[in-house]
């Protein structure tokens, strides 16, 4: 079954500052941050690639006929980098109204082989980062008594795939940190979903991944294709809009996958 078509703008972030991290090159990064765009968002991205961050911009301004974004270089990994985002974002914006965590890392190795640097460093990627962002980005929003965080998980937080224990873990752990940061972030007015893909076909997926095990994954689900990154991109900004306003804490499954 192949893809619906690309859906048209509705004007659903019109006014509404929005960060998005990891937005450099094809993955669901870049396509939330052109969806913000087309959806009328005021917007930086950013990423630790200057080149691909910058070409990423270039992207979205030509592709959408919008505001080229703003760009901050950022290694989420490092706390001073995230203070320097979020000081860029509020001198920008005056207030960040949406945070789209985006930023994750995988690859494939069995528990007997993985060293401790390979476990640390894809929770490091995948989960702390999306700690140290929320811990940056929710002051400001709290203060102002409103806001939205999306996280991007993953259907492994749920499921088994071997070779895949240090990013299930870590994907899981975002799906806890959302529902807990959720209940904190409520007394505030301020709203923190994720969203859970299970296949969302890019070029760099395509690139690390064999044909074998894509074709495998694809066969998996119920429309016998992968997502493409902009059905991802949908629900994130779903998320992200006032149309999700009594929701909160929630992981949605970006999949179809039988039960």
């Amino acid at each position: 079954m192949s893809a619906p078509a690309y859906p048209p703008a509705r004007g659903l972030l019109t006014g509404k500052s929005v960060v998005v991290t990891a937005a450099a090159g094809t993955g669901i990064g870049y396509s939330v941050a052109k969806r913000a765009a087309e959806e009328g968002a005021r917007l930086l991205i950013s990423d630790y690639h200057e080149r691909r961050l910058g070409e990423a911009a270039d992207r979205v301004a030509t592709e959408t006929g919008t505001e080229r974004p703003l760009t901050v270089v950022c290694d989420v990994t490092v706390e001073a980098d995230v203070q320097r985002l979020r000081d860029e974002a509020i001198k920008a914006f005056g207030g960040v109204d949406v945070l789209i965590n985006n930023a994750g890392l995988g690859g494939e190795v069995p528990v007997v082989d993985m060293t401790d640097d390979q476990w640390s460093r894809v929770l490091d990627v995948t989960l702390t980062s999306v700690f140290r962002m929320s811990r940056a980005f929710l002051p400001g929003m709290y203060a102002r008594g409103a806001g939205a965080v999306v996280n991007n998980a993953s259907v492994l937080g749920w499921r088994a795939q071997k070779g895949q224990a240090h990013y299930a873990a870590a994907k899981a752990g975002v799906m806890a940190f959302t529902r807990c940061s959720a209940v904190e972030a409520a007394e505030h007015g301020v709203r923190i979903n994720a969203v859970a893909p299970s296949i969302a076909m890019h070029a760099f997926l395509a690139k690390v991944t064999s044909d074998d095990l894509l074709a495998e994954l694809s066969a998996r689900e119920a429309f016998g294709r992968p997502a493409e990154v902009w059905e991802v991109a949908n629900v994130m900004i779903f998320l992200a809009s006032d149309l999700s306003s009594y929701m909160t804490g929630e992981t949605l499954s970006v999949s179809s996958q039988r039960a």
